[in-house]
């Protein structure tokens, strides 16, 4: 048998109707949001500069407090951008094409077992996180609220923390939610497989 012969023919692509290919294909409308989120993952950089060139101009003149901020902005930044690149991978991969990217030595490790379930809990820590850095921000910030030297009150600082513990109280709701629909999805497969 010749070389050519033993090679697996390539898997057949089946056609579809044209109102199923016309809905299928629709979901390239989606690439202009990515290349937007692009953008703006561009623009953070360019903010990250900024807040480091200003830490670092100001470096001595800051007090610790100032600095601890400035440090905080940038992980904040950071974490968003962290974001944006989840968003933009996991969602071009899981709703518009395959990035192939299998074998490559930068490949996301996640991105393996990557779907919409694991993209929302992804996405739900990461919002998390942000809003982590945001509260305790504003507990350092609101250290000067006897001094009168801050921009937050009591309730708003109140409020920040509601909602950050609704944040994660989401998160475990969606992460319950998706543990129980993949034991119940494991369950049906089991009961499939005795019959």
């Amino acid at each position: 048998m010749s070389a050519t012969s033993d090679a697996p023919a390539p898997p057949k692509i089946a056609s579809l109707r044209p109102v199923p290919m016309l809905i299928f294909g629709s979901r390239w409308l989606q690439l202009p949001l990515y290349v937007g989120l692009i953008i703006a993952q561009g623009v953070y950089v360019v903010l990250f500069v900024k807040e480091l060139w200003h830490l670092f101009a100001h470096a001595f003149d800051f007090s610790e407090q100032q600095i601890m901020l400035a440090v905080l902005g940038l992980i904040d930044v950071v974490m968003i951008s962290n974001l944006l690149v989840m968003v933009i991978v996991g969602g071009y991969e899981t709703f518009v094409s395959r990035l192939n990217l299998q074998g490559h030595p930068d490949e996301p490790e996640w991105l393996s077992h990557v779907n919409a379930s694991v993209l929302k809990i992804k996405l739900a820590m990461a919002i998390i996180g942000i809003s982590s850095i945001h509260l305790l921000r504003t507990f350092i910030e609101a250290g000067a609220l006897t001094s009168g030297k801050t921009n937050y009150t009591e309730t708003g600082v109140m409020w920040q923390t509601i909602i950050h513990t609704v944040f994660i109280l989401s998160a475990i709701g969606i992460a319950l939610v998706d543990k129980l629909s993949n034991a119940s999805i494991e369950g049906a497969k089991q009961s499939a497989g005795h019959h």
